[in-house]
């Protein structure tokens, strides 16, 4: 098979305010349709409207069970900026599941991000209150529930003020160097990266 009639992989840098489908829920909403894919490719997954980073489609089904279904334990990386100061205690709670709408989420890795991580600044801003600080963390999953990051910093008290989905496999967000809006079709060692 030539490179022209594989499957496609392709790899979007989601902004904020932007569906993760091609049909809007309500007039006016952002979604997939305005960014050019072009015919046949569908998400992979999913990004909420208020979340960020890293979005794969696909042409070809067997990608989405690969990457999604739960017996392959897919690992997910998110970088988190969360109201409050996270401690020990918090990492390790989200480390070993929380309880999210009466179960508990798989356990994960956490950890207390000491510097901001270099992310050009959302649009709109996030909002900041002027007296509670913010910080960021680091929280890798391999499950995929419907805002399950948010839910989780939620139930050990840091409500999530921005989330950005930074890699998918060892695919870097960093290293294929997509501004927010901007995607392109992986290559094969590309592709190898999102299994791993």
């Amino acid at each position: 098979m030539d490179g022209l009639s594989r499957p496609m992989l392709l790899a979007f840098n989601k902004p904020y305010d932007v569906l993760s489908q091609f049909t809007p829920d309500h007039p006016g909403q952002r979604t997939l349709a305005e960014f050019g894919f072009g015919r046949g490719v569908y998400g992979i997954g999913r990004l909420d409207r208020d979340s960020e980073g890293l979005l794969l489609l696909s042409d070809d089904p067997a990608w989405t069970d690969r990457l999604l279904h739960p017996r392959h334990a897919h690992r997910r990386l998110y970088h988190v900026q969360v109201e409050g100061v996270p401690t020990d205690e918090h990492v390790a709670r989200l480390a070993e599941g929380v309880v999210v709408r009466g179960e508990r989420t798989r356990p994960a890795t956490a950890r207390i991000l000491e510097a901001a991580p270099p992310w050009p600044p959302r649009t709109p801003p996030i909002r900041v209150r002027r007296n509670v600080p913010d910080s960021w963390i680091s929280l890798e999953l391999t499950e995929g529930r419907n805002r399950q990051v948010r839910r989780m910093t939620a139930a050990v008290g840091l409500p999530t003020l921005r989330l950005l989905r930074v890699q998918i496999g060892s695919l870097d967000l960093v290293r294929l160097g997509l501004s927010p809006g901007a995607w392109r079709r992986l290559d094969r060692a590309e592709e190898r990266l999102v299994l791993d």
